[in-house]
């Protein structure tokens, strides 16, 4: 039986754990603090288990150290589970048999949670309304908390001949799965999960002891081991065939040091020698660790280069921070804002502190990553979620060293366990990627940064070329921004600062190189003349230029696929997902292949029929385009173009970002056709036109943020062109070109439009002048999900009007997702009322202060338990 503490997290909460544990001289970073053996001693570790808020008394076995913070395993039930280490008593609590406490199994990582980390996941616990533990899961590595889980396995000699005769239904269900795998072996999870009442046929099978149930351990990653060879022995002996001379010679002027497997295929040689000359000796053979890593591509050395005035402006206000402060760097596409970023980590590094670089995607690593390797070797390592597990492990378990580093990474990054951290950096902070969505908690990277830079006590800097407005009021101020509409992109030296926050402006290209040109294209002119094709006449023409000159481009289109919908044009029937609410979108693969129709909600995937479902016309049609659709097109109107499709169909093996980019900067193509991947970073000199064939795709969408976001994006990709020497251009096409967006876009124009989204954000009390708590509600029952929401939605009106908006109920703008029904209720309240809002919806002890996130878990109490919430803090996607 398992025993519990009395300090249950039901009765005390996460913050009130986390403040005592700060605050207590328990806490131990460093192995010298670890506690001596020879006395008992017992641990007090928060669990790692789903549903289960509690803090757990575990005895210290003899022969293991723990100190406070280290991640162990424990026996939890009947599994063993992964848990941090609270704290460490020479006495079990007094309301515990101590005969009963069951031991530590083991140590997983010592000398880990300093000080300021706890801080950091109680922050992260308590703002998103999460428990510690999640904060904690999200912040390792995969592996580390690993979970056992009940298995069972056949016993195959113990079934008799005819035995399908002897057991019940549910029994013989259990019975053939397991006959039907090679190794007679599944989860427990997995036979419940295939057969309704499995448990019943388990118990009956275990009886009959044709089965037999098992642990299975929790599998961790594991350091990486390799065969080294080193030379001990002295003079050359008698007892030595030549060949074994040869090889102690050459291993002898290769330093006495030598990996076995690189050893034995350069030299033609073979174990069994090696084998002989250990028996004899002369070498030793010991596995020693190697650290899993991503190599990337070796880099010729690169030296900083000359600043223009206003890189050398930011750049000296940057150095200038001794401590925390908060850096808005706001500089036009292709103005040098990764030259400022490496200039400003150099000083960093050279006083043995580490820096955290920040990136929105994956695809962004690879070019960034060669850069900073030209700059500073290999003292740059890679984290991102698109490394091996083991990659993971050994690059996170390398930044707890604390040698002087600089870590590239997307948003989970942000939690590297960085010792002596000097610098953070997000680039592309204005990019949505930094929100996570799932699993809790929904942290946004960005916020996150802010609160670990005033933790750490060092510089963060945000930078962009279309700011977010929740940045540019934080470190501007309103009144900054009151004259924003008559504020030019020229304008020099515009620096604001409120409390060491910083906003520094590059507002023109290095070299004086000018933005490119756009021209917008009337899509409803181009029908009008007759044109029908995905391409209006002045992006072919534009296209044909490029290639006339042995230029490069980029087309730009928001959606994957080759067509959005499929409709049937006799009766209008559209081929939707029996899962989502949502059509299916056409997927084409090669010339003669089946008509693959796929889900991009729950990736489910059917052929096409060859008539209509409805009404069995044989006239169905594809609608919509997609970076498959634009590829082909393109390809019929320029068979000699070479072109590269950047999406995330084509990019989902491992190295693929990386190949596909290098071989477009290589010129192996001419034309790069993608999605959003294209916006973010890339720097590509030979690159003159970009064409936005669907710029409506973006203007058109249900959320307060479309027009920040469609600026954003347009923006962005428009400024992939004309880096190189040869002046860009642009053509967007659309159906609204008089929109204020288009308008803002086509004169690079981020003040002005700034300044009037931010009248109606003002206005409408929306970010970042109010906040938002969106709360989601999902159950495969349409009506049960519908009326829990109905309910919660009156009881926050009752109790939280009139200082907060209730928003809703309302079906998600996507009701159904992978059978599940969605509806949300939206908070919103002025930014000046709380940054915790008050949701104890239980008004009794209306004295006691009660921790964010448990206010909200009051909310589930109202809930069926079939009817699933989650809670999106400062939520950014509202479907």
């Amino acid at each position: 039986m398992l025993i519990g503490t009395s300090e249950n997290l039901s009765q005390l909460s996460y913050a009130s754990l986390a403040e005592s544990v700060i605050n207590s001289n328990l806490i131990a970073a460093e192995p010298k603090n670890s506690y001596q053996t020879h006395t008992p001693q017992w641990v007090e570790v928060l669990v790692d288990v789903p549903g289960v808020q509690g803090l757990y008394t575990y005895s210290l076995p003899a022969d293991l150290l723990v100190c406070v913070g280290d991640i162990v395993s424990v026996p939890f039930g009947i599994q063993i589970t992964g848990g941090i280490a609270i704290g460490i008593s020479t006495k079990p609590p007094a309301d515990l048999d101590s005969t009963k406490i069951r031991p530590i199994e083991d140590v997983v990582i010592s000398g880990f949670f300093p000080q300021q980390y706890w801080e950091l996941l109680n922050n992260i616990a308590d703002y998103y309304c999460t428990d510690l533990m999640s904060a904690i899961r999200v912040a390792l590595p995969p592996g580390l908390l690993g979970r056992s889980q009940r298995r069972i396995r056949l016993n195959k000699g113990a079934i008799p001949p005819g035995a399908e005769h002897f057991c019940s239904v549910i029994a013989l269900k259990v019975l053939k799965l397991l006959q039907n795998q090679k190794d007679g072996d599944y989860s427990v999870n997995y036979l419940r999960n295939q057969v309704k009442g499995a448990s019943r046929g388990i118990r009956e099978l275990n009886k009959r002891g044709w089965i037999e149930n098992y642990l299975e351990a929790p599998k961790r990653a594991k350091p990486k081991l390799k065969t080294a060879i080193t030379l001990v022995g002295g003079s050359l002996l008698n007892d030595l065939t030549t060949r074994q001379k040869e090889i102690l010679s050459i291993l002898k002027n290769e330093g006495g040091e030598a990996w076995q497997t690189e050893f034995v295929k350069s030299h033609q040689t073979s174990t069994k020698i090696l084998k002989a000359l250990v028996d004899k000796g002369y070498i030793i053979l010991d596995d020693r660790e190697i650290l899993r890593k991503e190599q990337g591509v070796a880099q010729d050395g690169d030296r900083p280069k000359e600043l223009s005035q206003d890189q050398a402006n930011a750049l000296q206000v940057i150095n200038a921070q001794t401590g925390y402060a908060q850096i808005l760097l706001h500089g036009v596409t292709g103005s040098g804002k990764t030259e400022v970023y490496l200039q400003a980590i150099a000083p960093v590094l050279a006083q043995n502190k580490s820096a955290l670089v920040l990136v929105p995607e994956i695809g962004l690593t690879p070019q960034l990553t060669d850069r900073f390797r030209a700059r500073f070797g290999t003292q740059v390592c890679v984290y991102h979620s698109k490394l091996s597990a083991g990659e993971r492990y050994d690059t996170w378990r390398q930044t707890i060293q604390g040698e002087p580093q600089v870590v590239i990474g997307t948003r989970s990054a942000i939690f590297a366990p960085l010792p002596n951290l000097g610098l953070i950096v997000l680039d592309e902070e204005h990019d949505s990627s930094f929100k996570q969505n799932r699993p809790a908690p929904t942290y946004h990277a960005r916020k996150v940064a802010n609160w670990r830079a005033e933790l750490d006590d060092c510089p963060l800097i945000l930078g962009s070329a279309t700011p977010s407005l929740e940045s540019l009021v934080a470190v501007r101020g309103d009144k900054a921004l009151k004259d924003t509409a008559s504020h030019k992109t020229g304008r020099r030296g515009d620096m604001a600062s409120i409390s060491k926050r910083f906003y520094l402006s590059l507002p023109a290209r290095i070299a004086s190189r000018p933005l490119p040109k756009v021209t917008i294209i009337d899509l409803r002119q181009e029908l009008s003349r007759g044109n029908r094709s995905i391409f209006s006449l002045s992006l072919q023409n534009a296209i044909a230029d490029m290639q006339e000159r042995g230029e490069q481009g980029i087309l730009f289109i928001p959606r994957r696929g080759h067509s959005t919908f499929v409709s049937c044009r006799s009766c209008g029937y559209v081929m939707e997902c029996p899962d989502c609410d949502v059509s299916l979108s056409y997927h084409y693969t090669h010339e003669g292949a089946a008509k693959l129709l796929r889900c991009h909600y729950c990736n489910y995937t059917r052929i096409q029929p060859n008539s209509c479902p409805e009404c069995s016309s044989p006239y169905l049609k594809f609608f919509g385009s997609g970076t498959q659709k634009v590829t082909q097109e393109l390809t019929k109107l320029f068979p000699e173009l070479k072109c590269i499709r950047f999406d995330s169909d084509t990019t989902r093996n491992k190295g693929a970002h990386r190949e596909l980019i290098t071989q477009f900067t290589n010129k192996e193509a001419d034309i790069l056709i993608g999605t959003q991947m294209l916006t973010k970073g890339l720097d590509i000199a030979g690159v003159t036109v970009v064409g936005i064939v669907a710029a409506d795709g973006l203007l058109h969408r249900s959320d307060y943020r479309a027009a920040e976001r469609a600026f954003q994006t347009m923006t962005q990709v428009a400024g992939r062109a004309g880096r190189g020497d040869t002046p860009g251009k642009v053509i967007v096409q659309t159906y609204s070109p008089e929109h204020p967006v288009i308008q803002a876009v086509k004169t690079h124009d981020y003040h002005s439009f700034s300044a009037a989204e931010l009248a109606e954000r003002e206005e409408l009390n929306y970010p970042p002048y109010g906040k938002l708590i969106l709360i989601k509600l999902s159950s495969i029952d349409s009506r049960e999900v519908e009326q829990a929401a109905e309910k919660l939605a009156d009881l926050l009106i009752d109790l939280l009007s009139p200082e907060y908006d209730i928003l809703g109920p309302a079906p998600a703008s996507v009701m159904r997702v992978a059978r599940r029904y969605r509806w949300q209720i939206l908070l919103k309240f002025s930014q000046s009322e709380t940054d915790s809002p008050d949701l104890n919806i239980l008004p009794d002890n209306a004295d006691l202060l009660v921790s964010h996130k448990e206010r909200l878990s009051r909310l589930r109490s109202h809930l069926p338990k079939s009817v699933s919430m989650t809670i999106d803090i400062d939520p950014i996607n509202m479907d």
